[in-house]
């Protein structure tokens, strides 16, 4: 061991168990566990901060493959330590988990994993292994490479060319199918439903075509092998994900067949892009402008680890795509709900005069308000629920975007900023309404450009006009020119982006002055490129009249006085000259 302190970051599901460990381990001079975490979302979101703050803050993890039964879970901590090891290349990974499953201990050494044990190893033996995975070293107690499956060759006839004829036809029809699938889902206007079955078929003739390559690409290994069946790459299969060891290649796991690993990715690059400025430089205030950067960050980072409860609660739930629109609005409430009372306590109270209030039973007691103006209007909420619990393809701004491809990530993430600060402003609204000026929640959340009375009436006031410009001009506008206007995280803090979507049917529904909004927008896009046309007329009517009439009049008339007066000059000066001559 070094002589610099060990500093431990616990990441397990189990709060027992991580209290056991955590008093053993501070136990050890100069050890201390400096954050313990639950998910990987907060595991990403503590190291995000660490990292921010100072690099050296940690400098060992240990932690629980998911919560060592399901296998959906353990793969996902599988991808957080894929994403922990090419983020941070040099801290050391040690697995302290009851997966025993070889595979995907193989999976996790590939990845770069330092060290494993099982749980319930002794605690002595616990801190020897830390100590050395700490420095470096390695530490493995299960063989993870298996042992390799004796298989007997094909017979060398002719019926293995006809077998590998017919692996050759069956990739041929699935790329042509696969083209059709593709070509179908390029479709504008697709349902999604529809959407979410072809996508499925997609990812299906994907696994297929994997699938047949490999076995084509052993069928040639083993017309090579004569005596030698222990060269044969070994392929074990499993519900969720493949595995393999090849001769030439290490074991990997295919990414794109499993959506937890899909979500992991964008969450983890979404807490990354947390840790930039979040200072909001759109032009229409945010309620979550009233907290200062660093209540914001963990505002955010709360519904984010919220929203990750949700889907992992909607997987065990095993809830299919037709269900998924019916618990849309659900999902949002639960989410806003379960942060409000995080973010500010479940039993904290502030002083209301000669009254003691209990700060959430508040903030929650009119939620339908909350429902109907902030959380039904984020936009491309199923889309999104879709992809990361279904893998389906987006169409989103006019585009069918495949579930697998960088593209969809990337507006994947867009709606995910958006509904991450328009759920915050969320957070926030009720306490506005009915909390704003008491002294214990300014002094614990309020950034200091907005900590005076009149700062904050001032702000609310913003906030009110901002609601009834959208109810009356802005949204109406927005659906005629269908499209919606998203908040996101840029690298200089929150903007405001625009994304195109049909809004036909909500177009139909306008009434009152939103109806009259685009009734106008309509006649002045009528009546503009004419109105243009005569001001361009009158203009260059204008303009002649002022250049050649009036101007070159003026022009003459100046003209003319001064040559007059170049005139009357010369003749004052002969007659000066004239008077100064002697007779």
């Amino acid at each position: 061991m070094s002589d610099r302190p060990l500093k431990i970051l616990l990441i397990d599901q189990d709060p027992i168990f991580r209290l056991g460990l955590r008093v053993a381990l501070e136990e050890m001079a100069d050890w201390q566990v400096v954050a313990e975490v639950e998910t990987e979302t907060a595991a990403l979101q503590r190291l995000a901060e660490f990292a921010h703050q100072d690099p050296n803050q940690v400098n060992l993890v240990v932690l629980e493959l998911g919560n060592g039964r399901s296998l959906d879970s353990q793969l996902q901590s599988l991808q957080l330590c894929r994403l922990l090891k090419s983020t941070y290349p040099t801290l050391p990974i040690l697995l302290l988990s009851s997966v025993q499953n070889p595979e995907i201990l193989t999976a996790a050494k590939v990845a770069g994993i330092n060290g494993y044990l099982p749980k319930g190893t002794p605690i002595s033996q616990i801190i020897a292994v830390i100590a050395e995975v700490a420095t470096g070293d390695s530490y493995w107690v299960l063989n993870t490479n298996p042992s390799p499956v004796n298989i007997s060759p094909p017979p060398q006839m002719p019926l293995l060319g006809l077998w590998h004829n017919q692996c050759l036809s069956g990739i041929n029809y699935i790329n042509d199918s696969l083209a059709k699938v593709t070509l179908q889902l390029q479709t504008p206007g697709l349902p999604i439903l529809e959407r979410a079955v072809l996508a499925g078929q997609r990812r299906e003739l994907l696994a297929a075509h994997w699938l047949l390559n490999k076995f084509l690409s052993s069928s040639q290994q083993r017309q090579q092998l004569t005596s030698s069946p222990e060269e044969l790459p070994f392929i074990p299969l499993s519900s969720s994900a493949i595995v393999t060891t090849d001769v030439e290649q290490p074991l990997t796991l295919l990414p794109d067949i499993n959506p937890i690993n899909l979500q992991f990715e964008l969450f983890s690059t979404c807490i990354n892009k947390l840790q930039s400025p979040l200072e909001n430089v759109a032009d229409v205030p945010l309620e979550i402008d009233i907290l200062y950067e660093a209540k914001k960050r963990d505002l955010l980072y709360l519904i984010l680890q919220k929203l990750a409860t949700q889907l992992d609660s909607l997987r065990a739930a095993q809830i299919t795509i037709e269900q998924l629109e019916g618990y849309q609005n659900t999902i949002l409430f639960d989410v806003w709900q379960a942060t409000v009372t995080d973010f500010f306590g479940k039993f904290s109270q502030v002083q209301v005069g000669k009254q003691s209030i209990a700060v959430v039973n508040v903030l929650l007691q009119n939620p339908r308000v909350i429902q109907t103006e902030i959380l039904n209007k984020i936009p491309f909420v199923l889309e999104l629920f879709s992809y990361l619990l279904f893998q389906t393809d987006l169409y989103i701004d006019n585009h069918a975007y495949l579930a697998d491809s960088d593209d969809a990530k990337s507006q994947a993430l867009i709606i995910l900023e958006n509904l991450l600060i328009q759920v915050g402003n969320g957070v926030l609204q009720p306490l506005l309404n009915y909390l704003a000026d008491v002294e214990a929640i300014k002094k614990n959340f309020y950034t200091r450009k907005l900590i005076s009375t009149r700062e904050i009436e001032r702000f609310r006031n913003e906030l009110s006009w901002k609601y009834r410009l959208n109810n009356y001009v802005n949204e109406a506008k927005a659906i005629f020119e269908s499209r919606y206007e998203l908040f996101v995280l840029a690298p200089r803090g929150i903007a405001k982006t625009s994304i195109y979507a049909p809004r036909n049917a909500e177009l139909a529904k306008l009434s009152g002055v939103p109806l009259l909004v685009t009734l106008g927008l309509e006649f002045w896009d009528a009546i503009a490129p004419r109105l243009q046309s005569l001001l361009s007329f009158l203009g260059s009517g204008i303009v002649f009249v002022l250049t050649q009439i009036i101007g070159r009049g003026l022009g003459l008339i100046g003209r003319g006085i001064l040559q007059g007066i170049g005139s009357v000059s010369f003749q004052d000066k002969n007659f000066n000259r004239n008077s100064e001559r002697p007779k």
